[in-house]
């Protein structure tokens, strides 16, 4: 038995080392004027990383060592406290933990995400910034020392709790603190691309997941905005950064109606990432549901 476990270890090293499979750093930076409690959730059957939460001040920066083949996302939490029982809690991003550590919870929209999937398909690392889930910072993903795939920084730098349509707004006091996704506002399977929408052919951009794809172009604005929001590269480190230079602020048209597009498909092209990896995309859309 010791024999067989010991080949079976030597055989997923050269494996491994013949398919290109790397761990990598990841280096997460707050560029931000406030306090961030970054949150680390590793996806389903894919190894935890430690630590799940912590504190970065502003301008400051950590880097964490991630796995061969990991999976997961990272976000921010803002505005956190802790009361006199020592309870922990954040007014947006929380995981439910009542500790810093999120310990395998995950964030409570509306939260900015950044997704990865490491030594995926065709040797390939995945990696998205999701507004699907709602917005509460900028956030922008860049590899470092990566390539071949769509090997370049992803994300939103746009700053859009102020300008939020006034339905979608999470205020405090009277400050914009972030910003819901249309499905988490009105439970509306025409947002959430669910029941009778729950194909890229049925569910389609509306005029509230337009607003974040217009501030945020290289970023996830609902289910199926795969063409331009997903992002692939290999043998790459990632910076990922909250506020990144330089931000924006974009006034919101203030959406009322559905506006569900009448068109195809998303008006972006496949050709920006080509036809492979937007076959690609389909097994990461998968990946999603976890």
């Amino acid at each position: 038995m010791a024999t067989l476990q010991l080949s079976l270890v030597i055989a997923t090293f050269f494996l491994q080392l013949f398919s290109g499979a790397h761990s990598s750093t990841f280096t997460i930076l707050n560029k931000c004027s406030y306090t961030v409690w970054p949150g680390v959730l590793s996806g389903a059957g894919t190894p935890p990383i430690s630590p799940t939460g912590f504190v970065l001040q502003s301008g400051e920066s950590t880097s964490i060592s991630v796995p061969t083949s990991w999976s997961g996302r990272i976000w921010g939490r803002t505005l956190c406290t802790q009361d006199p029982s020592g309870k922990f809690s954040c007014l947006t991003g929380d995981c439910s933990s009542s500790t810093l550590e999120c310990s395998g919870g995950g964030a409570i929209p509306p939260a900015s995400l950044a997704e990865f999937t490491l030594n995926g398909a065709g040797g390939l690392d995945f990696y998205d910034v999701s507004l699907v889930d709602g917005y509460n910072l900028p956030m922008m993903i860049s590899p470092q020392g990566g390539t071949g795939g769509n090997c370049t920084s992803a994300g939103c730098a746009a700053d859009l709790n102020g300008d939020c349509p006034v339905e979608l707004k999470v205020v405090d006091g009277s400050e914009g603190v972030a910003c819901k996704s249309a499905c988490d506002a009105f439970g509306d399977p025409q947002y959430c691309c669910s029941g009778a929408f729950a194909t890229p052919n049925t569910c389609k951009p509306s005029s509230y997941s337009q607003f974040f794809k217009t501030a945020c172009p290289t970023a996830y604005s609902y289910a199926y905005d795969d063409g331009t929001s997903t992002f692939t590269c290999a043998g790459a480190d990632y910076a990922i950064t909250f506020c990144p230079s330089p931000a924006t602020s974009v006034k919101s048209s203030n959406p009322m109606a559905v506006d569900i597009s009448s068109g195809g498909s998303h008006p972006a092209s496949s050709a920006l990432i080509g036809v492979a990896i937007t076959t690609l995309a389909a097994i990461w859309r998968l990946w999603h549901l976890f």
